[in-house]
């Protein structure tokens, strides 16, 4: 496939007019395939990865923690229609047999679809373990009945059902054992601070000690203020450490977003969703982790407290609010919903920019950032040509 007359995204963050070769699935450096089957006026549109969400539930009535493949299959087919090209789906906090069974099923899904990859869906990239080590003070939608201290062997047992495909395990550092489970597990997960009620000092202990991640900051965790800078103020004062942030319109103040960046930088960002199964379907009440929940608009609100319960936007259409409502440039959203999750995932060699031997995973957005083109492995998925 030869696109031509695109604005490129390129690994500098910059756009560049240009034209993109594509060869077996791969993007291939230009003319290198000789003359292409297919030839697509890209006329004018930004070209950008295929988006990475390392978190977030389900969509169109179906959820991760459903446990079924085709829950795991319908999730993968919207995501990749809508330029989510890459997912890593998020566990709740369930008992410890049942997410093994979600989590096996997840490990089979992935295998089967590795023997398929031609089925347009959104590649399955491993599990996001948002509890259930975690906080009660800070549960959010979490199911505070299942809620356990940390536990190496549990999380051995998590890892040995997905088939080492559990990318991070979200932990409450000011529990009992939190710092001995990091320095146990960190050279085998990624270790994040997640629905939380620690203070700086709890928090910054953890990733002194090893943890590198922060699940949806500010959501979930104490907030930041100038005598208690908390979880925010510890991510703030260490180098190492990646942040979720969920750009909806909803979970953060679009100032609160600017702030964030000027605090950390572009680079340890990374947009996520944080969608739950209502995302793509009508108003009306859903559950969420064996909850309920109520849906209005882009809210998604537990029936029993009120409490905020994920989102129910996809990560392109947040990526449009960073851009559109909250005054993030174009090339930075898309960094963070590209290059980074990719980059955090340890995936980057083969997927999160336009490079030529990495697999030609594209999305082409108009100047409005409406959706034009998805192009999955190489081949057209949605738009012109399909």
């Amino acid at each position: 496939m030869h696109i031509r007359n695109v604005r490129i995204y390129k690994e500098d963050k910059r756009f560049e007019e240009g034209e993109i070769w594509i060869e077996n699935g791969l993007f291939a450096d230009s003319g290198a395939a000789g003359e292409p089957e297919e030839t697509l006026d890209g006329e004018g549109c930004y070209a950008i990865p295929g988006l990475i969400d390392i978190h977030f539930h389900g969509c169109m009535g179906y959820d991760f923690c459903d446990g079924t493949e085709e829950a795991i299959a319908g999730i993968a087919e919207y995501e990749a229609s809508v330029g989510v090209t890459g997912i890593n789906p998020a566990t709740m906090t369930l008992p410890v047999e049942e997410l093994e069974d979600i989590l096996a099923t997840g490990a089979s899904y992935g295998r089967k679809q590795k023997d398929r990859p031609d089925q347009g869906r959104a590649d399955f990239l491993g599990v996001n373990m948002e509890g259930p080590f975690i906080s009660e003070a800070k549960k959010g939608a979490q199911d505070a009945r299942n809620i356990l201290l940390c536990d190496v062997d549990v999380f051995r047992r998590f890892q040995k059902a997905a088939e080492g495909t559990v990318n991070y395990i979200g932990v409450a550092p000011e529990r009992e054992g939190a710092l001995e489970f990091v320095e146990a597990v960190k050279d085998e997960v990624h270790v994040s601070l997640a629905h939380t009620n620690a203070d700086y000092d709890s928090a910054k202990a953890a990733y002194d000690r090893g943890a590198c991640h922060a699940v949806h900051l500010y959501n979930a965790m104490p907030a930041f203020t100038h005598r208690a800078p908390g979880v925010v103020g510890a991510v703030a004062d260490s180098p190492h450490v990646m942040a979720e942030l969920i750009c909806d319109g909803v979970h953060i103040h679009p100032a609160a977003v600017r702030t964030t960046f000027k605090m950390l930088g572009e680079d340890r960002i990374i947009f996520i969703s944080d969608s739950m199964r209502a995302t793509g379907m009508p108003d009306g009440r859903y559950t969420l982790g064996g909850l309920d929940v109520d849906v209005v608009g882009n809210h998604a609100t537990l029936v029993s407290d009120g409490a905020l319960a994920g989102s129910v936007t996809n990560l392109m259409d947040c990526v449009r609010t960073a851009v559109k409502e909250m005054g993030i440039p174009l090339e930075t959203a898309v960094a963070c919903a590209t290059m980074n999750p990719a980059k955090s995932l340890g995936v980057y060699e083969s997927r999160g920019s336009i490079t030529s031997g990495k697999k030609a995973d594209l999305v082409l957005l108009d100047q409005e950032l409406n959706l034009k083109a998805v192009i999955k492995d190489g081949k057209m998925l949605t738009g012109k040509g399909r």
